[in-house]
This record gives C-alpha cells, sequence and structure tokens, in this order.
C-alpha cells in the first residue's frame, strides 16, 4: 500500500496520476470532491495532519508514503512521521527544497525544510529526500495580467532560475515510491536550463502571438502584493530568497532528472507550451 499525501495540489496530484495501474493506493486529503477523475483511483481517507484519527486511518497498512507539507513552520511532519512510524510505515518520500543545500540561505521557509529534514533522519524510517528547485508552474502567478494587460509582473527579472516543471518532480517521486535502492537518497531536481522571469515572459509571448511587457517589481511593491496571500512571516522569507536568486544562487542544473526517469528534464518552453491555455483567457 502507498500512501499520498497533497494529492490535490500541484505536485501530489501528478504524483497520483502517474502511479501505475494496479498498486494499492490510498490518499490523505481534506476535501475528497477535488480529486476529481483521480478519486477512482485510490481508496479516499478525508483529513489532514492536524487529526490523529485521520492519520491512524490512513496510515494503517501502509508500506511507502509521499509526503508533502506546506504549513511554514507548523508541525504537520512531525506528527506524520510520529504516526507513520506507530504505523510500521517502512519508506517515506519526501518533498523538501534546493534551498535546503545552500549555506547561505537562512530564511524561515529554508530553516523550516531543514527541521523536516532532521526529523526525517532521526525517524527510524527508511527515507527519500526530493529536493526540488521552483516549480515552473510559479509563473501561473502571471496568468490573469498576462491574459488583461499583457503584462508581467515580477521580483529579480534578468536573475536566473534552473526551476522545474512539475512533472519531473512526480516522476522522480514515483520512481522512488515504486522502485527499490532510493532509501537514504537524496534527490536535488532541477530544470535543464537556468531560465530569468524576462525569458519566460518573452518565450510566453512568443506562444501566445502577441508581445508581453515585464515589470520589475520593488520590494515594497512586492511584499504588498506578496501580503495578501502569504502571512507577512513568509512574504520576508520570499523576498530574502529574491535576493538569493539575484546573487546566482539558483542558477545550478543538475541531471537527475534524467538519471532517475531516462528522461531529459522539460524546459520552460515545453512546459508554457502544454500549460498555454491558462494565459490566454481572461478570469472571470
Amino acid at each position: 500500500m502507498i500512501l499520498v499525501t497533497g494529492a490535490t495540489g500541484t505536485l501530489g496530484r501528478e504524483v497520483l496520476k502517474k502511479l501505475p495501474a494496479g498498486l494499492s493506493l490510498r490518499v490523505l486529503v481534506r476535501d475528497p470532491s477535488r480529486l476529481g477523475e483521480a478519486a477512482h483511483k485510490a481508496e479516499i481517507v478525508a483529513g489532514d495532519y492536524g487529526d490523529p484519527r485521520s492519520l491512524d486511518r490512513a496510515l494503517r497498512g501502509v508500506s511507502r508514503a509521499f509526503l508533502l507539507t506546506c504549513r511554514v513552520g507548523g508541525d504537520d511532519d512531525a506528527r506524520f512521521l510520529r504516526a507513520a512510524r506507530s504505523a510500521g510505515v517502512r519508506h517515506v518520500v519526501k518533498v523538501s527544497a534546493a534551498a535546503v543545500e545552500d549555506e547561505g540561505a537562512h530564511d524561515l521557509i529554508t530553516r523550516w525544510q531543514r527541521t523536516n529534514e532532521q526529523l526525517l533522519f532521526g525517524s527510524g524510517i527508511r527515507w527519500t529526500l526530493l529536493r526540488p528547485r521552483a516549480f515552473m508552474s510559479n509563473t501561473l502567478s502571471w496568468a490573469a495580467s498576462i491574459a488583461s494587460e499583457g503584462v508581467v509582473r515580477a521580483l529579480c527579472g534578468t536573475s536566473p532560475n534552473a526551476c522545474v516543471d512539475p512533472r519531473d518532480v512526480a516522476a522522480a517521486a514515483v520512481r522512488a515510491l515504486t522502485e527499490d535502492g532510493h532509501e537514504g537518497q537524496i534527490h536535488t531536481l532541477t530544470g535543464p536550463e537556468p531560465i530569468s522571469a524576462v525569458e519566460q515572459t518573452a518565450r510566453l509571448g512568443r506562444l501566445l502571438g502577441r508581445p508581453l511587457r515585464f515589470e520589475e517589481l520593488s520590494p515594497q511593491r512586492a511584499r504588498v502584493l506578496l501580503g495578501a496571500r502569504h502571512p507577512a512571516a513568509v512574504v520576508e522569507a520570499l523576498l530574502t530568497a529574491a535576493e538569493r536568486q539575484r546573487a546566482g544562487a539558483k542558477a545550478g542544473v543538475t541531471d537527475t532528472v534524467l538519471r532517475l526517469t531516462g528522461r531529459p528534464a522539460r524546459p520552460f518552453g515545453t512546459w508554457a507550451e502544454d500549460h498555454l491555455a491558462a494565459f490566454a483567457a481572461v478570469p472571470r
């Protein structure tokens, strides 16, 4: 039995989609109605990390688990790992972040991920760590302004980031969940090239067949816009991470996707072409 958490999010949804037919699958999810067609592929347990009873139900009989947490500063990892150890789970594949291995990264989000990794190392459960660089899908936050104004507004416009297609991260996760030999391994996952927001804007414009304009956000303006979606402490962490990108800390490329899956990592242009409809229509 394999348990998938985060199955309604960008990455977890892809993991569930890519797991081979015929496996015994279970999903822990707050709102089962958001699973869509994937609901027919797995046994569903409604609940979350803060509900010990739902955790116990989800983990009963599970041998391998995909762990994805996103409540920065929270104790969801600790709750999950305690329950997993009690349930006899043998192997946890956890999503962390590439920033963890950067000695210069000390923002709140990175510190939280480092703490969670240490919890996993000390859990007594066999583990695999996935450390992806930023997801290409983060550019979907530009969709509304692209569709309505033909404008992208972001920080660090000319600073490169070796962002990765979430589908490639999901493919790596599936390998770790279904094959032996990944225990005790740390897989840093990037795209095939570093690319800046200005370059992403240009590629999206070519695919859409219309010119797009890039506007560099000041830290003050970015703080306001990010504050509409995130707590203040998370906003400051994101701004600090942006400064690291400006200094070149996120430009390094790995061949991990190729080594794990046998297929090169997808470039941004491929991801964008596959998701172009999201940038073409003005949201109502």
